[in-house]
């Protein structure tokens, strides 16, 4: 008989390089799925991980890709250190970019710069708003986040079905269910010559806003200190209603921005298919940084790497995209064993006397 017993002090240089591990076991694990599938695994793994960091278009588009990633990891990591599993960001995505785009569409055909900073705030008070919901559900009934939030995914998809088919649909859109192209002032800035948007930049400023409120602010210190021990942060005074009610609605709020900025920015209009994905990904970008906004920044470049390569390589050797989603999983599931071995050891149960 075998258990895990935790760690007495865990390597701090294996903690370290526990990313890189995951990652290489990926590579090599999915090199196997592609070749198993019919395709050259070296062919498949350089056209996903090389060939995009040396085409200027799609380097551009790993940003675009990897803004929302980085925004929506940002505000779950704290959570996630705090011990507060948010995992609909999704739909609290989906709501801000729905929240946004609908005070640009109030004032479509308005120009003036008011305007784009007005749906930014739209945007993160919608994914506020809704991220509120999972937060006064457990601080009052003490509802599981986890299964609230990730419930609350699919309402807000139907929500914005339901506002692009009826109150917000194109009026010239010939019945399809979308609503009007943003105009100019309701548009994210490009930079340069290149599709890259001022979202980007946005992004970098909140990884390094991030960074110093985790590491030398009070919040930041109350959130790691009530992840790492739930009573001494008790004993502390730290509330811990309040602190459940923080974490959500600042991820929240970061997941509503993040789907402004998808909507203002590459798509241009509401549309059934917003969602993309990127809450769940972000999951994956969260813990592949460590928790750290830094971190976060590296693993979701690295995400937006595996999107614009894996998007290639469905056109170029015809891989489903389920591969590719698979692919990303086991991105995360060989960092948490890898995790697991780091932080435990397999110890064995001896065998009780006759």
């Amino acid at each position: 008989m075998i258990r895990l017993e935790p760690r007495a002090r865990p390597s701090a240089v294996v903690e370290a390089v526990t990313p890189v591990l995951a990652l290489l076991a990926t590579l090599v694990a999915g090199g196997i799925l592609f070749a198993l599938i019919g395709n050259d695994p070296f062919r498949a793994i350089r056209i996903i991980f090389w060939d995009p960091l040396f085409d200027p278009f799609s380097r551009s588009e790993i940003l675009i890709k990897a803004a929302p990633l980085i925004l929506i990891a940002l505000g779950l990591s704290f959570g996630f250190r705090a011990g507060v599993w948010n995992i609909g960001a999704e739909g609290q995505f989906v709501v801000g970019g729905l929240a946004g785009a609908a005070v640009g569409l109030a004032f479509w055909g308005t120009q003036g710069v008011w305007l784009l900073p007005l749906m930014a705030l739209a945007g993160a008070a919608g994914g506020f708003a809704w991220a509120m919901i999972p937060a006064l559900l457990k601080i009052r009934f003490n509802a599981n986040e986890i299964l609230v939030s990730l419930m609350l995914v699919y309402v807000a998809g139907l929500f914005l079905t339901a506002m692009v088919s009826g109150p917000l649909r194109d009026p010239a859109g010939f019945a399809f269910p979308q609503s009007r192209m943003l105009h100019d002032s309701a548009r994210l800035p490009r930079l340069a010559d290149t599709r890259v948007h001022l979202g980007v930049l946005a992004a970098l400023g909140l990884v390094i806003a991030a960074h110093v409120a985790l590491h030398r602010h009070r919040f930041g210190f109350e959130v790691r200190l009530m992840g790492a021990a739930p009573r001494a942060a008790a004993f502390a005074g730290i509330d811990r209603g309040w602190m459940i009610a923080a974490c959500l609605g600042l991820s929240g709020a970061l997941a509503g921005l993040a789907g402004l900025f998808e909507v203002a920015g590459p798509i241009g209009q509401l549309q059934p298919s917003l969602p993309q994905g990127y809450g769940f990904t972000a999951i994956i970008v969260a813990f592949l940084g460590r928790l750290n906004p830094i971190g976060i920044l590296l693993a979701g470049l690295l995400m937006g790497l595996t999107y614009i390569g894996g998007e290639t390589a469905q056109f170029a050797l015809r891989l489903p995209a389920a591969a590719i989603s698979t692919f990303q999983g086991m991105l995360l599931f060989f960092l948490l064993a890898f995790d697991l071995v780091t932080r435990y050891r397999i110890a064995r149960i001896p065998r009780a006397p006759a």
